[in-house]
């Protein structure tokens, strides 16, 4: 049995989304994940405070999560300030690109969902997505970025008012507690392996 044409158009278009870069990348002035790059840490993130909240349903989270930003393949990722000004018609491009799919439940279902906020998963996902830019913005700040700093009141906003779990504003208190580069420091051949450079 051959496979459906449009499950093949669909996984191309979601390929598409690595050469899709988030566009606040316009005011840091640096590389910025791509919206597939987003999307993995937000579907770990969204597991980790799914499991906190100790909501078991990690099949749900995870397609959520997958699905959080698809419909940017065809409106583009709109910054902060774009918002402001533009609202893209994210329902309609999701419709379009699940239709025809074997995945056409997603948008009818999951994206549906996740789009209105009610459910716990829903909450998950989305402070998910919103803790990755503090994760992001530790890590240019890492580089040398001031970006950290100065968006800390606006970020401290988001921490108070934005995110709905409170597993979520934990983690964003403790980041700062964390190095960014201890996963790899601590975890090199030199503390590891004994015999390493011997």
């Amino acid at each position: 049995m051959s496979f459906n044409h449009r499950d093949i158009e669909f996984l191309y278009e979601v390929g598409s989304l690595r050469h899709l870069p988030r566009d606040w990348r316009q005011q840091v002035g640096l590389n910025v994940a791509n919206d597939l790059e987003h999307t993995i840490r937000v579907i770990w993130l969204s597991l980790l405070l799914a499991r906190r909240e100790g909501f078991k349903d990690e099949e749900k989270i995870i397609k959520m999560a997958l699905i959080h930003d698809i419909a940017e393949t065809r409106t583009g990722d709109f910054n902060y300030m774009q918002k402001v000004y533009v609202q893209a018609d994210e329902a309609k491009a999701a419709h379009h690109l699940f239709a025809g799919t074997s995945l056409v439940d997603f948008d009818t279902k999951i994206l549906s969902e996740y789009t209105k906020r009610r459910s716990l998963a829903a909450k998950i996902v989305k402070d998910a997505d919103n803790l990755d830019v503090d994760f992001e913005l530790r890590e240019m700040a890492n580089q040398g970025s001031l970006m950290l700093d100065k968006w800390r009141k606006t970020r401290q906003l988001v921490r108070d008012k934005k995110l709905y779990t409170k597993s979520a504003k934990l983690l964003w208190d403790e980041l700062d507690q964390v190095d960014v580069a201890d996963w790899h420091m601590t975890a090199n051949k030199w503390f590891k392996i004994p015999t390493a450079g011997k």
